[in-house]
């Protein structure tokens, strides 16, 4: 049996196959709310053949945003905007559906990648950002404003409002964003935490509010259903954060009741220096996983079916997440089962499309005319 292609649980909830669609931002929000656009993506993607959907980097409140057009759930508009697309996926697919929560912190205020991606000034529509310290992401941008206590606990409990919404929408789980730069790596990394309170210094103190706001949300989501956390692993710059303080909090995680770690990397500083290669991020998810016994998922510059498979059956992780491998092969999961003898589930509509060497990519079909 291919290890890609045999089942897994996540707490209460039981996968297919080890295959994330990864959270991917779209930038095609209007003032949060999902439209047209989200509607075709998502339920395209749902129908890759992965066994998880995730909804891109959703974030909990406007300030929180990379970019003017980027997903929330802050509102009733926002949630309401997400249901008939969700009902959509539910009636037409059987991947599970999960949300990825976020904000932006320092690095919110962005114009779009399309758009050059560079911090939007006030005079032009942006809007003061906050993070752990007063430090710009970038030399001569306009400086973030240093969270007091008030301002971290509204977060926080943006987080846990997001996280309801996120269980009145019927999502079978939620990833933290806690990555690429963020308010919560942002806390995590020596290089955007310079506070002197028990929120910045030691090792102990940086991870206490991203500890908190992964509490807060565990508590309020469902018991039943999972809650993992996206991580970069390094900060690929010397002096930052690093593997060894990941797999620390990432102990600190599992006595929390972390579902999984997706190991992903860089983020924080652009003065990282990435050696980008094929999988290049999957020592990481080896390692978290090797350390703590955690659940896994790899993800970076994995696209070849063979690639993934080994990836799992050699336990260097226990799933896989793709993103720009899926955009540029929606089908990418009915094509990995074919090539390794698994199953997908697909619409009764698209039975007729297995090839003829593959009578049962999709289980047990019928298709019949006069």
């Amino acid at each position: 049996m291919s290890a890609l292609f045999s089942p897994i649980t996540l707490r209460g909830l039981e996968l297919a196959n080890r295959i994330m669609v990864a959270p991917m931002c779209q930038y095609s929000a209007d003032n949060g709310e999902a439209n047209d656009w989200h509607f075709t993506h998502i339920n395209n993607l749902s129908l890759s053949g992965a066994a998880v959907f995730c909804i891109e980097a959703t974030h909990v409140e406007a300030t929180g945003r990379i970019t003017p057009g980027c997903l929330g759930l802050w509102s009733d508009g926002c949630e309401a905007a997400l249901k008939p697309i969700l009902a959509s996926v539910r009636k037409h697919s059987k991947a599970a559906v999960f949300m990825q929560l976020a904000h932006a912190g320092r690095k919110g205020s962005s114009r779009t990648p399309w758009d050059g991606g560079q911090q939007i000034p006030l005079a032009q529509g942006g809007w003061q950002t906050e993070a752990p310290s007063a430090l710009p992401h970038k030399e001569g941008e306009m400086a973030p404003l240093e969270l007091d206590s008030s301002g971290m606990a509204r977060i926080r409990d943006a987080f846990v409002a997001a996280a309801r919404r996120a269980e009145r929408l019927g999502l079978d789980g939620l990833e933290v964003h806690g990555a690429h730069g963020y308010l919560l790596h942002q806390f995590l990394s020596p290089i955007s935490n310079r506070r002197t309170d028990r929120y910045g210094g030691s090792l102990q103190n940086r991870m206490r509010y991203p500890l908190e706001v992964f509490e807060a949300i565990r508590a309020a989501f469902p018991a039943q259903k999972p809650v993992g956390i996206k991580l970069s692993c390094t900060d690929w710059v010397e002096g930052g954060w690093d593997l060894a303080q990941t797999i620390e909090f990432a102990h600190e995680l599992k006595k929390r009741g972390v579902d999984w770690i997706d190991a992903s990397s860089g983020g924080v500083s652009p003065l990282q220096k990435i050696p980008l290669s094929p999988g290049y991020q999957v020592p990481f998810a080896q390692a978290v996983r090797q350390a703590t016994g955690l659940t896994t998922i790899a993800v970076g510059l994995i696209t070849q079916t063979r690639q993934a498979e080994e990836i799992v059956a050699s336990g260097k992780a226990d799933m896989v997440a793709l993103a720009r491998g899926m955009l540029y092969d929606p089908r990418w999961g009915w094509h990995a089962a074919a090539e390794l003898g698994g199953h997908v589930t697909a619409p009764p509509q698209y039975w007729r499309s297995q090839p003829s060497t593959q009578k049962e990519l999709f289980g047990k079909t019928t298709f019949g005319a006069r």
